[in-house]
């Protein structure tokens, strides 16, 4: 049976409800939403893995507000049953210093701990990301009322040169980073 993928593209589409953050010229929920599909792809091509996608097109609008924007996501991963939950973001800081992917979980030690720090070797193998670590964040919605291992991947800052390049020029290879991470945690080879 195929291990089921949910992949939330984070945010909603700029004019609407839970956007998302912005840093040289680029805008979180479009960068998102691209990394999703082609990780989409990827997925959907490996028959060992069913994906769904929170935002099929650039339009699909999540909720009527933030609470409920991310309520529906958990809703649709949860009773779909995903098996693994993985939430796609971009950071922001004050401080265009900082830079770097980070992923966030509930608690360590657990399947979502392993899965994430996988997806961490896969981005910095793939891209030219650095790595932040597994961060600790039980206070996040997705995280705390998934039903699944939960991971959400900062891909990086949108407020720092260095990250905002990778970040508008290596979309297919963050989420190909993603989709190996995916694979090596599975101990799957390419196929």
């Amino acid at each position: 049976m195929a291990i089921r993928i949910f992949i939330d593209q984070g945010h909603n589409p700029t004019g609407f409800h839970n956007t998302g953050a912005r840093g040289h010229g680029l805008i979180e929920e479009d960068i998102t939403y691209q990394v999703g599909q082609y990780l989409a792809g990827m997925l959907g091509n490996d028959p060992r893995f069913e994906v769904m996608l929170s935002r099929p097109t650039p339009t699909t609008v999540l909720g009527t507000n933030n609470s409920t924007s991310l309520a529906e996501r958990v809703r649709m991963a949860n009773e779909w049953p995903a098996n693994y939950f993985i939430s796609i973001h971009a950071n922001a800081n004050v401080n265009p210093n900082i830079r770097g992917a980070e992923m966030y979980i509930y608690s360590y030690n657990t399947q979502a701990d392993w899965l994430a720090q996988h997806i961490m070797n896969g981005l910095v193998d793939f891209t030219d990301l650095t790595d932040n670590g597994i961060r600790l964040n039980p206070t996040l919605y997705v995280l705390r009322n998934t039903n699944m291992p939960a991971v959400l991947v900062e891909m990086g800052y949108l407020t720092n040169p260095q990250d905002a390049a990778i970040i508008r020029d290596q979309q297919w290879n963050i989420a190909y980073g993603i989709y190996r991470g995916i694979l090596n945690y599975f101990g799957f080879m390419p196929m």
